[in-house]
């Protein structure tokens, strides 16, 4: 049976630092959820592979874009950049980088559990 919960990402249970970014994780209502915030200059090609050890990003993601602009490749040539308001739902096999000199900032539902990890 679901509980009241009320949490914040000001009191997350994890922080994983990497270049140019981090993420936040929240445990509440029997899941997870991630705040990923990139700064200017970070791309998961150059800043999260070497933690993830694979050649594209293979974590799955939900998420919804909270500001800033992010650009995202799929390994099968799709590309398209999201900014705030828009929400994504992005399978295994990508790469991604911030446009322009505004952190990006994801709010992710599905994919932050195993990120950077």
């Amino acid at each position: 049976m679901q509980q009241t919960e009320h949490r914040s990402f000001e009191t997350a249970d994890e922080v994983r630092e990497f270049p140019n970014g981090r993420a936040e994780i929240v445990k509440i209502g029997g899941g997870e959820v991630g705040r990923l915030i990139f700064e200017p200059g970070w791309r998961w090609s150059n800043d999260v592979k070497p933690i993830a050890n694979t050649e594209s990003c293979l974590a799955p993601h939900f998420q919804y874009h909270v500001s800033g602009h992010l650009a995202i490749r799929m390994d099968d040539g799709n590309e398209f950049v999201a900014g705030p308001g828009d929400i994504t739902s992005l399978p295994s096999g990508h790469d991604a980088w911030v446009v322009g000199d505004e952190p990006a900032v994801t709010v992710d539902w599905f994919g932050a559990s195993n990120y950077a990890k």
